[in-house]
């Protein structure tokens, strides 16, 4: 009987009865090993999924399927990351209370995922925003601030303008805001902060033992940013006032021909001349309009103004000059800097424009003459005092040890990482659980009376002032305080949404429990995550703040890990064709864009050279989304799983096309017509019929087992499909061929189906079917390669005279060393090398190569 994929009648029935089965549902049977695999959970902030935003749920799916049939305990889950700016956005603009948007969002987001097979446990379903999901996350805040690694202060916040909030440093993509891309500027406000500089060493270290993509750890090497140096003090002359200034290169010091205070220093206003007071303010005030980012660009015009007065060196007496420039930072080391132009490509730049001195104290071991600046840690100091002669290494550890017998400094490590700013002066948040009393200071919401709920309101939108919406409810502000029942205030900051998506992986494990956050039992046999899945733009986000929360979870004994993701994937994108047209008078280009963009309807009633079109990232902005829905409906769910998967590796970008789709389709046509056409003479008894016979087949089928078994557990995808491809091709060759016993045969049908099902669900559950097997390809056992299949019958092997190959020979696979050698030293070709020659000795490696050597 001939059979076609029809996925219109074949996958919903197929959905249906898995839902009847409650099939997905995370077992934990003893004695089994467990695997945790998830993707990042999504922000419900969009009226529903691409096909690009599958390019990680598949393959996640894929191999949580394979390691069930594998016979492991799998946790499968999925939620939504519904808290924040994301969400709060999308409803101001939609006009929608973020609330009900929220659940409406996140039930499309459901259906979508539903429809292509995603194999999730939804009893484990999370919301970020729901009270019961919050609550435990303001508890986590409570038990971080008697840790001390949560704490209240003033601060230079980055401030978005349009957003009107608070952006934590890692929010800031080239001093834009990540989400609407306005200019970000410096505003001074009450923060709350969670201290991730204490784990700054700890984040670094544990980076070594993870199975992360090496960029994604270097990102956060970089963010993190240790530098080993000094830390000393400098002398304002003629003030009593000092400063420390942190250097990775004291053995410069003598070079050192100004110095530079951050505009932000505090001792800025305390020193300044008085006839440089008006340049220095209206500087300062400048400053505070550019991000951390801005400053610091390469491209960056070096600026700065002279405070009038100077600084004594410690090491040579030297008066130098104090600038203020906005290359240094308050958040960096001390907000101050020894300049010394001849060794930093900064400072000397900026010498060059104020022409300040420039003075060469290192040069190269060798003498050799160098321009400037030479930056170089290798070399020796010259002009440098009773250290002159030194090499640079042997400097910095003197140059140190003299600082610190002179009181003034001592090494010091220090890192670029900033506290993690976690205030948002927003609505839609988890609200931060501290009462503000004038009496007893800052009070912990007492953990009985958790959640603080967020007030249902109409209005939410944020203020300009700087202050949460939330301060505009007396109701919810005006509370006793519960230490000393006096009149008090809440906080009305709410958390970032990155504090809800740095834990929900553990609430997965434990999702209703009403005790406590997670059980300690639970966590401890799901976590760490073996497999976790999403995109690399997170790497000093969620990835960073999520290892962070771990690490502070293990010092409270909650955790005996120290890492939440032991195994991250990072997925490329899915590019659609985007048309372009040509603008008109008045109409001006973004940066980077080729043309105006125009939706396809557009495009096609404009004349062909009028338009441009461009591969870009599927958005609703862009017009050019394929949603699940109308994929599934036009090609099926099985060929759009299969399509995502072997078009490329999976870490590659790929481009939406309905050909390469069409491909998917016909590849499931052949597998549809091989079992249709077999399934009259299957044989569901093959492994008793099995026998030492048609090593041909059975060598294809296990070797398409450990093919693909391997390709699944590293995520190569694209190669367990073309592996699955070119099996069922050599299936179909094989029963053409007419050579092969009916248990061959009935045994690599059997094979291809369960391959099949990780990819391709519906397609295995319905040919399992229809082979008359019962129950679900996902309760069946994955095939297990068996070893001796895998050996090849024949084996080609050199043979060489004195290291030179004169001929090869094909023998049977497995010959001992002697009958090889007996072989060789017998070949006619070995002989006529050999003639007239003695034959010292012969190497021989078997399987590969007999070299005959001689004297």
């Amino acid at each position: 009987m001939s059979l076609r994929y029809e996925p219109g009648e074949i996958e919903p029935k197929w959905r249906s009865k898995w839902v009847e089965a409650n099939l997905f549902r995370t077992r934990e049977e003893p004695g089994k090993p467990k695997f945790y695999g998830i993707p990042y959970f999504p922000f419900p902030s969009g009226a529903g999924l691409s096909v690009g935003h599958l390019k990680n749920y598949i393959p996640t799916d894929v191999i949580c399927r394979a390691k069930t049939m594998q016979d492991y305990n799998v946790l499968h889950a999925m939620g939504w990351d519904a808290f924040g700016l994301p969400a709060e956005a999308e409803a101001i603009k939609t006009k929608r209370h973020p609330g009900e948007m929220v659940r409406s969002y996140a039930a499309t987001y459901k259906k979508q995922l539903d429809i292509v097979g995603i194999s999730y446990d939804w009893s484990r379903e999370i919301n970020s925003s729901d009270p019961d999901y919050y609550r435990w996350t303001q508890w986590i805040f409570l038990l971080l601030f008697r840790r001390g690694l949560a704490y209240h202060g003033e601060n230079a916040a980055n401030w978005c303008p349009k957003d009107h909030t608070v952006l934590a440093n890692e929010e800031v993509e080239g001093g834009l805001c990540w989400r609407c891309g306005t200019p970000v500027v410096k505003k001074m406000l009450p923060q709350w902060f969670f201290k991730i500089t204490d784990y700054a060493q700890r984040l670094i270290d544990d980076l070594e033992g993870l199975d992360w993509p090496e960029g994604i750890k270097m990102q956060q090497r970089n963010w993190i940013g240790r530098s080993e140096g000094v830390r000393f003090e400098w002398k304002v002359v003629d003030s009593g006032k000092t400063f420390e200034a942190f250097t990775t290169r004291i053995d410069t010091v003598f070079g050192a021909t100004f110095c530079v205070l951050s505009p932000e220093h505090p001792l800025v206003s305390e020193i300044t001349d008085p006839a440089h007071r008006v340049e220095v303010e209206a500087y300062v005030s400048r400053a505070a309009r550019l991000s951390d980012q801005d400053r610091l660009a390469t491209t960056h015009e070096k600026t700065g103004v002279f405070t009038g007065v100077y600084a004594t060196n410690p090491f040579t007496g030297e008066p130098v000059p104090i600038w203020i420039a906005d290359y240094v930072l308050m958040g960096y080391g001390t907000g101050a800097i020894m300049a010394v132009p001849a060794h930093d490509e900064r400072d000397f730049a900026f010498a060059q424009k104020f022409g300040l001195p420039i003075r060469q104290v290192i040069e190269p071991s060798d003498g050799s003459r160098v321009e400037l600046p030479f930056v170089s840690e290798e070399g020796k100091l010259a002009d440098s005092g009773d250290f002159t002669g030194l090499e640079c290494d042997d400097a910095q550890r003197r140059m140190g040890a003299w600082v610190s017998s002179k009181g003034i400094g001592e090494p010091k490590v220090n890192y670029r990482l900033r506290d993690w700013l976690i205030s948002r002066q927003r609505y839609w948040g988890a609200p931060i659980p501290i009462i503000h009393c004038e009496k007893c200071g800052l009070v912990p919401v007492p953990e009985e009376q958790l959640p603080v709920l967020l007030p249902d309101v109409e209005s939410y939108e944020p203020t300009s002032t700087g202050e949460s919406p939330l301060a505009n409810i007396p109701e919810f502000v005006n509370v006793e305080c519960p230490k000393c029942g006096g009149p008090a205030k809440r906080e009305t900051d709410t958390m970032g949404g990155f504090a809800c998506s740095s834990w929900y992986f553990l609430r997965y494990c434990d999702p209703h429990n009403d005790r406590e956050a997670f059980g300690h039992e639970k966590v401890g046999y799901w976590m760490p995550v073996d497999c976790y899945v999403g995109g690399a733009e997170h790497a000093v986000m969620h990835l960073l703040y999520a290892r962070f929360w771990t690490k502070a979870f293990f010092d409270e004994g909650l955790l005996s890990i120290i890492e939440p993701f032991q195994t991250l994937r990072n997925q490329g994108m899915l590019l659609a064709p985007t048309p372009f047209r040509k603008p008109r008078k008045g109409e001006t280009l973004k940066i980077g864009e080729p043309g105006i963009l125009i939706s396809y309807e557009e495009a096609a009633e404009m004349p062909a050279e009028d338009v441009t079109w461009r591969w870009e990232k599927m958005s609703k902005s862009k017009g050019n989304v394929v949603t699940p829905e109308e994929a599934v409906e036009k090609y099926g769910a099985d060929a759009l799983r299969l399509y995502e998967l072997f078009e490329a590796p999976f870490e590659q970008t790929i481009q939406w096309t309905e050909e390469r789709v069409q491909g998917a389709i016909r590849f499931l046509n052949r597998v549809y017509k091989l079992v249709g056409d077999a399934a009259s003479s299957f044989d569901k008894d093959w492994r008793t019929q099995i026998g030492d016979g048609d090593r041909e087949l059975r060598r294809h089928t296990h070797r398409a087992i450990e093919k693909i078994t391997s390709d699944v557990d590293e995520f190569s995808f694209n190669t367990a499909v073309a592996a699955l491809m070119e099996f069922t091709n050599a299936l179909g060759d094989s029963i053409k061929a007419g050579k092969s016993s009916l248990a061959a045969i009935s045994e690599a049908i059997e094979t291809l189906l369960l391959l099949l099902a990780p990819m391709a669900p519906h397609s295995a559950d319905e040919l399992w079917s229809h082979l008359g097997l019962e129950g679900f390809t996902l309760e069946a056992a994955w095939p297990k390669a068996d070893p001796r299949l895998l050996v090849a019958d024949e084996a080609t092997i050199a043979l060489q005279v004195d290291g030179k190959l004169r001929a090869t020979i094909v023998v049977p696979s497995g010959m001992d060393r002697a009958e090889l050698e007996k072989i060789a030293l017998a070949h006619e070709k070995v002989v006529q090398f050999t003639q007239g020659k003695t034959i010292r000795k012969t190497i021989v490696v078997p399987g590969r190569l007999v070299n005959v050597v001689t004297g």
